[in-house]
C-alpha cells in the first residue's frame, strides 16, 4: 500500500522539462510577440507572479483566450496550455524572452 501512493503528489522536476519542436515554434512565435511589443518586462513579472500557480495560471489561459488566439491559430492555442502545465514551463519562456530581448537589441546595435 505504502508504495502504490509513494509518488502520488509527485509534482516532477523542472530541469528535465524539454517542449517538443512544436512547442518551440510556438514559444518562439509567442515570446517575440511580446518582445515587438515591449512587453518583456510586464511578462516577465507576470510569469514570475504565476510561477507557483504554474499549473492554474495554465487554466487561466481560457480567459485570455481571445487575446492569444490573434497570435496563435489552430491547435496552437491547445498545444502552449498543455506546454504551460508543466514544470519548468516558464523558465523555458523566461529564458526565451530574455534570448529574443537581446538578439533584439543587438541587432539594433549593429545596425546603428
Amino acid at each position: 500500500m505504502k508504495e502504490s501512493i509513494k509518488h502520488a503528489f509527485a509534482l516532477g522536476e523542472t530541469n528535465k522539462f524539454q517542449p517538443n519542436e512544436r512547442q518551440k515554434i510556438i514559444v518562439d512565435k509567442v515570446c517575440r510577440e511580446v518582445v515587438k511589443r515591449h512587453l518583456s518586462m510586464p511578462a516577465t513579472i507576470l510569469l514570475e507572479t504565476l510561477r507557483p500557480l504554474n499549473y492554474i495560471g495554465s487554466q487561466l489561459m481560457h480567459f485570455f483566450q481571445p487575446i492569444i488566439s490573434a497570435v496563435l491559430t489552430g491547435d496552437g492555442y491547445t498545444e502552449f496550455s498543455h506546454l504551460l502545465e508543466q514544470r519548468g514551463s516558464v523558465d523555458y519562456l523566461f529564458n526565451r524572452i530574455n534570448e529574443i530581448e537581446a538578439e533584439e537589441k543587438s541587432s539594433v546595435k549593429d545596425s546603428a
